[in-house]
Formats: C-alpha cells, structure tokens, sequence
C-alpha cells in the first residue's frame, strides 16, 4: 500500500514539474512568436512593382504623367501581382482562350490589346453581372441583340465565346469612329457610351 502512495506521489510531482515545464515552453515560444511577429510586421517584404516610364495601349500613349492614371495602373499592378489566385487563374484561361480571341480580332482590324478588356469584363468566363450583362465580353441583351447576338430564352449566344468576340469587334469598331480613339473606346465599353 505505501509503495502505491509513494509512486502515486512521484508520478504527481512528475506531472507537476513536467506540466510547469511545458508550460514555461510554451510562454517563451509565445514571446518569441510575437517578436518574430512585430519584427516582420516592422520589416515587410512586400513591394510595389515597378511602373514604367512608358505604356501603350492599342499603339495609343498611356498618360502616365497624369497622376490618377498612374495611381489606377500602380493599384491593379499591386492588386494583380499579390492576388495569386485569380491571376493565376487569368494565366490559365487566357492559354486557353486567347488563341480563339486574337485571330477573331486580328481579322476584325481590333488591336489585340482587346483581348485584355476581356479579362476584364469577365476573368475570361461566361459571367453574368448584378445587371444582367453576360459572357466573356459582358453585353447587355440589347446591345448584344444589336451587334448579331441571338438572345432569347432557347439560345443565349453571348455565351458563345467567338460570336461574342465577333460581335464585341464589331461594337468595339463602332465606338472608335464614335470617339476617335481605342482607349476611349475601351473606357466607353467598360462604363458605357453614356458614361463615357
């Protein structure tokens, strides 16, 4: 019986000792977690990447020198760079969809630059926005309706990626001679005609 209590007693102490140990342990691993935290915190290593000094867009002149301009490329440089997982996503896509966009452009007189405002209407999927814009270049039934896109309730060809790049080139032609310039053309696609 005095051997039970005795070893019952050394098993406590043990328990004890090695509970205040782990728990010593765990204090400093604590500290040394939230030093390491503040020193990252103080020293980041997480960068802008650098502008040019220089950009085109459909052989036409970025303003650079205009300072919202150069803020709004700055802001989607660090928002695209640091968004891992939808550029990536961008990446992949684009090899697959690209090689259907470009040549549709190419034979419509659209720079190819076009491809891009793709990706931005839609990350290069059959999308549709909070106000009923749908597919790979966005379009609104009417306008869709408007450039040869059947849009009714059997068939939606806004869906269809190269009638909907067909009839995007032929919109994207429209408001060129309407502004006289590919990027207003492309602001005006992007906000509308009467925004723009």
């Amino acid at each position: 019986m005095r051997n039970k209590s005795t070893l019952a007693l050394i098993l406590s102490v043990v328990s004890i000792s090695l509970l205040v140990f782990v728990c010593a342990v765990d204090k400093d691993r604590a500290e040394t977690n939230i030093a390491d935290s503040q020193r990252i915190n103080a020293n980041p290593r997480i960068y802008s990447p650098a502008l040019p000094d220089t950009m085109t867009f459909a052989g036409e002149a970025v303003p650079l020198d205009v300072y919202y301009v150069r803020e709004g490329l700055d802001r989607e440089m660090i928002v695209n760079t640091f968004g891992h997982t939808s550029t990536m996503l961008y990446f992949k896509r684009a090899h697959r969809y690209f090689p259907v966009i470009e040549p549709i452009l190419k034979r419509n007189g659209v720079p190819a630059d076009f491809k891009y405002l793709c990706v931005i209407e839609s990350g290069l999927t059959n999308a549709t926005s909070p106000a009923k814009a749908q597919g790979f270049w966005q379009f609104m039934k009417a306008t869709g309706q408007k450039y040869g896109l059947e849009v009714s309730d059997e068939i939606d060809m806004r869906n269809n990626v190269e009638a909907a790049t067909e009839a995007a080139c032929k919109y994207l032609k429209s408001l060129y001679n309407r502004f006289g310039s590919w990027t207003a053309a492309a602001a005006a696609y992007n906000c509308g005609e009467n925004g723009l």
